[in-house]
């Protein structure tokens, strides 16, 4: 039951986690350098792209815009700037135009601007997958500290409801669960214990009843 416990726990708690690391917001201290508008033909990745505009309609073929930066070290990082609509993750960006304009703003200015993007998603270069821009915030510098505090608050929450779903269950199963297995336990001993005293008292009556024949053959015919 133990190795059960772990073959089905290991997955779920990691899908849980990879879930959570993909849904959640992430910050990343970068310089903008500029925008961009491609046209996309969303297909096997779909589920890692947001929905259209708001107000447009619907299509796998669309304009999609992006938002390209660096990390402080040089290295590039493209992020997608889509609305999420009332849809997953509930973000409720309707404001990708607006995003747009503020990072054409920022990336005329001088070279020495750092801003926090918050996102969420990965960039999968193999899928062609891109985190997707939440907002941006401009910052002092490039190694200005960033504390989650909405990722620790969301987590300490959800470990609160997980320890009080736990306790729920272990009262359950103290309750309504345990008596019965102990009333099932008590039942299969007194079956085994009435099972061991049958079986003693037909031997008994068996060998009775043995030495009572040996005795009438010994009286009849010596």
């Amino acid at each position: 039951m133990k190795y059960l416990l772990w073959i089905v726990g290991i997955p779920i708690v990691l899908v849980i986690v990879l879930f959570a690391h993909y849904t959640l917001p992430s910050r990343d201290v970068v310089r903008i350098v500029g925008t961009d508008v491609k046209r996309m033909d969303i297909g096997s990745s779909a589920f890692f792209w947001a929905a259209q505009d708001a107000g447009t309609n619907p299509n796998w073929t669309r304009d999609v815009r992006f938002i390209n930066a660096v990390w402080p070290d040089g290295g590039s990082r493209v992020y997608r700037n889509e609305d999420t609509d009332w849809g997953w993750p509930p973000y409720f960006k309707f404001d990708s135009g607006n995003v747009t304009a503020q990072a054409q703003d920022l990336a005329k200015q001088s070279d020495d601007i750092w801003v926090a993007v918050t996102h969420y998603g990965w960039r999968v270069e193999l899928f062609t997958i891109f985190p997707n821009v939440i907002s941006i915030e401009r910052v002092s510098g490039p190694d200005v500290f960033l504390i989650p505090w909405f990722n620790i608050i969301f987590l300490l929450i959800l470990a609160l409801i997980a320890f009080l779903i736990f306790r729920m269950i272990q009262a359950f199963k103290r309750r309504r669960i345990d008596p019965v297995v102990e009333n099932i336990d008590e039942f299969i001993d007194d079956v085994g214990d009435n099972a061991e005293q049958a079986r003693a008292h037909a031997e008994k009556h068996a060998s009775a009843a043995t030495s009572g024949f040996r005795r009438w053959l010994k009286r009849w015919f010596g």
